[in-house]
């Protein structure tokens, strides 16, 4: 990690989503940049508030910007889109189609992310190629088309039982409806939690089909 750092210039940005992956890649990307010292890149820590998180959300935001001593800066999706999109789906419109839930995380997740990425020379994710279907593909290092810049996923090639480990070794804390049986969180009308035998985002967007299990936020690009 901190090789690929060393090489960036200019401001990298880090995708904050309160998954037990993000602060295992927050943690990673906090220790590399300190052994850079003074010629290490800026690092902002962003997060996409879809105005639709848990209330557990909200409190581990604040949890863990107190562990690792960092601001994570929230965008919102256009007011006004919001506004436009509540009236056309109500609280679960989303449901009814693939084409309604894709505009939904359109509006509340992809139009903000464009936001929190201008500027940036490279930005860093928690993907793993082990999360599911969608993401086997996933490398370390890859080259998003979209918005141009490097994107950099340092646990690509982790394990479920890896990023446990990790995450316990460090005493990093994790979203509390972990607990509860949830295993990737996202907004409210959207997340459940996921029984054994599942896999850790079977509760996103459960009734769909597992190959349609994305928001838009990651298109394929190899570096």
């Amino acid at each position: 990690m901190q090789n690929i750092l060393d090489k960036i210039r200019g401001r990298i940005a880090l995708a904050f989503s309160y998954q037990a992956e993000d602060v295992a890649a927050l943690h990673l990307s906090l220790e590399a940049l300190a052994a850079l010292g003074d010629s290490a890149p800026l690092l902002e820590v962003f997060t996409l508030d879809t105005r639709k998180l848990f209330s557990e959300t909200e409190k581990y935001h604040a949890e863990v910007e107190a562990f690792f001593h960092v601001g994570i800066t929230k965008y919102y999706p256009d007011g006004a889109e919001t506004k436009k999109l509540e009236a056309e789906l109500g609280e679960w419109g989303m449901r009814e189609s693939l084409e309604k839930r894709y505009e939904c995380c359109r509006v509340r997740k992809v139009a903000p992310l464009g936001k929190a990425l201008a500027g940036k020379s490279a930005w860093v994710t928690g993907l793993r190629a082990a999360q599911s279907v969608t993401r086997s593909a996933v490398q370390a290092l890859e080259y998003d088309e979209k918005y141009r810049l490097l994107k950099i996923n340092p646990l690509a090639a982790w394990s479920d039982a890896e990023l446990a480990e990790y995450v316990t070794a460090y005493r990093i804390p994790v979203h509390p409806l972990y607990a509860q049986g949830f295993k990737s969180i996202g907004c409210v009308p959207c997340t459940r939690a996921v029984t054994e035998g599942e896999d850790i985002r079977a509760g996103r967007w459960w009734w769909e089909n597992p190959e349609h299990k994305e928001c838009g936020l990651h298109l394929r690009g190899k570096a």
